[in-house]
């Protein structure tokens, strides 16, 4: 009874989409460095080289066992998930790494035409939810959010074209552009589908290498946060090229797939 009493406790006290330091939340456009533990869904997903691990690409905690990422970001390496992390650098309390039980890349992923660019990690073993380690929920199946509604990108990524990685979380607000916009063309034509969702774009700030996979967190009208979008690419160009807004796997587009998977895995 003790155990089923703490088991409803940790489940209440920490739900979907809920961080213990909410975000310090800026509607000025540009990346900066987050409170830590304000995002805490957003997970490094890291590849070993020789002894050591190295960040490739961000992702989504999404549950206790299930973390989304990019299918882009996944080869033929060893990979480790590490939850709970702010400063990537840093040997942080409350952080934890674990290893893949299981990769399922989406079946009809296509590297050519960047189509269903979405994977799932199940996690070896569960994570124990703390302030550290939250789950983001999951928008409804289906949802579309409107032009310039206001969502956040958060990783480690590149701070600008060309320059250093970023060893602090970022976070950067990027508004969305709706379809009919981001489909013109001298913005992203029919290289943008409606299972995408496009944010920024406006030659100031945008995801940039290293920030694959990662979330595009949207917050509910209840104060809670969805991860709407999965980074997926951006322009040759420049990472914060004009009428080249970051493009996002559009994850109320997946519901269903993602179900399925964790139902069946």
């Amino acid at each position: 009874m003790k155990f089923v009493i703490l088991a409803l406790f940790v489940a209440s006290a920490y739900g979907c989409g809920r961080p213990t330091n909410p975000p310090i939340i800026s509607k000025v456009v540009g990346g900066v460095d987050v409170r830590q533990n304000s995002w805490p869904w957003q997970v490094s997903l890291q590849y070993k080289s020789g002894s050591a691990f190295y960040h490739t690409c961000g992702g989504t905690l999404i549950s206790d066992l299930w973390v989304i990422t990019a299918a882009h970001c996944i080869g033929s390496r060893t990979y480790r998930v590490y939850l709970g992390k702010h400063d990537l650098t840093a040997n942080e309390a409350g952080s934890t790494a674990i290893s893949p039980e299981k990769i399922i890349v989406h079946p009809n992923w296509d590297s050519y035409n960047i189509r269903n660019d979405i994977a799932l990690i199940k996690l070896a073993t569960p994570v124990t939810f703390s302030a550290a380690i939250t789950p983001a929920c999951l928008p409804s199946s289906g949802e579309i959010l409107p032009h310039n509604a206001p969502c956040y990108v958060t990783g480690w990524g590149r701070l600008w074209t060309g320059g250093p990685v970023a060893d602090i979380l970022q976070q950067a607000l990027l508004p969305v552009v709706g379809q009919s916009t981001c489909t013109l063309p001298d913005w992203w034509g029919s290289l943008v589908t409606s299972s995408m969702i496009c944010a920024g774009g406006d030659g100031v700030v945008s995801s940039c290498n290293g920030d694959s996979g990662g979330p595009l967190n949207c917050q509910r009208s209840d104060g809670t946060w969805d991860v709407h979008g999965v980074v997926s690419f951006g322009s040759s160009m420049g990472c914060n090229y004009p009428k080249k807004p970051s493009v996002f796997t559009r994850v109320s587009a997946y519901i269903s797939w993602i179900n399925n998977v964790m139902a069946s895995n």
